[in-house]
């Protein structure tokens, strides 16, 4: 189903094209104006967020993701999990409060919303094995996780206004690095991730 027109869909689409130019300035090797486009994403999701219809999670994925690669994620996390029932009552809602919760340090928190997150789509069955990995520390689990997320991107044709959704292996290395777990993903469709 189409969404509506009105405020939500304006932010959202607005939130999508900033968040693709984003990762298209980091992979063309522009990573200050690239990381500059990912928080202007991650603020026109929460806007949108804020005027969406209930239930609207994915936009709390996209907002996570989104400040996460832009560095800024402590703020999102924070907002994630304030706007969140416990538990969360759908796989995108689980996926945005697994994010939030590994920002946060909370890892128990962050494996348990994985349980929920496995009930949506395959793509999101496998962050879920990234994230119990990096909640445990096992940098094995956690290379072959984001293997596999990496495989997967590169094999589809959806694009985000162009630009292939490569997002979620670059959001996963930034969660990672603190954590010493980082395992530098290659792939033409990744910037070099350091």
């Amino acid at each position: 189903m189409a969404m509506p027109d009105g405020d939500h869909k304006r932010l959202m689409l607005a939130a999508v094209t900033r968040e693709a130019e984003g990762q298209q300035l980091l992979l063309d090797g522009h990573a200050e104006s690239g990381t500059a486009a990912m928080r202007d994403a991650a603020r026109l999701y929460r806007e949108s967020w804020l005027v969406a219809p209930p239930e609207s999670f994915g936009r709390l994925i996209g907002l996570m993701k989104a400040a996460i690669i832009g560095g800024d994620a402590g703020d999102a996390a924070a907002f994630t999990r304030s706007e969140l029932p416990d538990p969360p009552p759908s796989a995108p809602a689980a996926y945005a409060l697994a994010l939030a919760c590994l920002v946060d340090g909370d890892d128990v928190a962050a494996a348990a919303a994985t349980l929920m997150m496995r009930e949506g789509s395959p793509a999101f069955a496998r962050t879920a094995d990234a994230v119990v990995a990096l909640a445990r520390g096992d940098r094995d689990a956690y290379g072959h996780a984001v293997a596999a997320i990496v495989a997967d991107f590169e094999t589809r044709t959806d694009h985000l206004t162009g630009v292939p959704i490569a997002d979620t292996a670059l959001m996963l290395e930034r969660l990672a690095e603190p954590r010493g777990l980082a395992v530098h993903p290659a792939s033409p469709l990744l910037p070099p991730i350091s």
